[in-house]
């Protein structure tokens, strides 16, 4: 039996007033867009002795256009450019790769990456932009910006659950091409803590470290170029 408009709009009134309840959570993290963020704590010093071995692994791999500052940020959160800690959960190394994802990514790059070596630091940078790059290709959005989110949450969290966070926006009325505000809010299924941890990944990367490497080079929301 198909619905009526009225029952159409009553159902959309509830899908709209969940990403609304969802999105308060997630800005609850203290994270505004295009805001000018007070920074806890600066550039750590073991940034600058992996700065350039990070830049040569970037344009290798990404070209030279590769977003500097996008890298570094990301390994900022990762490890705060320690080569040697491990995360309660296991993973590993300056880029925090699982056993299992590092063992994988050497398995798919033989000849970029060789055996899996999580914990050395020049391996980790080139397992990250690889895997980045990978993840990058297999996503879709109206600018670079909103890709890179998407590719960020699917590096922490998972590609899958990307897919299934955005077919729910979609049916629900939202862009699939726009992360910010419209892909974020929706959860398809993970606890509230691995959504929330996921979600704060993202916006920490790009909205707060990104900044504070930008003049070791681009950045793909340094400019805050999303079309909102």
């Amino acid at each position: 039996m198909s619905m009526t408009p009225l029952s159409e709009m009553y159902l959309r009134s509830i899908a709209l007033s969940l990403r609304l309840l969802l999105w308060v959570a997630v800005m609850s993290l203290g994270l505004t867009w295009c805001s000018a963020p007070a920074f806890a704590d600066g550039i750590p010093r073991a940034a600058e002795i992996h700065k350039r071995t990070l830049i040569r692994t970037a344009h290798a791999g990404w070209g030279l256009d590769a977003p500097i500052a996008t890298f570094a940020a990301q390994v900022h959160q990762e490890s705060r450019w320690r080569p040697d800690v491990t995360s309660p959960a296991g993973a590993q190394g300056l880029a925090q790769f699982m056993p299992a994802t590092a063992q994988w990514m050497s398995d798919i790059y033989p000849a970029t990456l060789g055996p899996a070596e999580p914990y050395n630091p020049g391996w980790a940078m080139r397992a990250m932009v690889a895997y980045d790059q990978w993840l990058y290709q297999r996503v879709r959005a109206i600018n670079e910006c909103h890709r890179w989110a998407m590719t960020l949450a699917a590096y922490n969290g998972g590609l899958g659950w990307v897919f299934r966070d955005r077919d729910m926006a979609l049916a629900s009325g939202a862009s699939q091409l726009v992360w910010f505000d419209e892909i974020e809010p929706f959860n398809a299924g993970r606890s509230g803590a691995n959504f929330r941890e996921n979600r704060h990944y993202v916006r920490i990367i790009l909205l707060r470290w990104e900044p504070l490497y930008s003049h070791w080079g681009a950045g793909v929301c340094t400019h805050c170029t999303v079309g909102l």
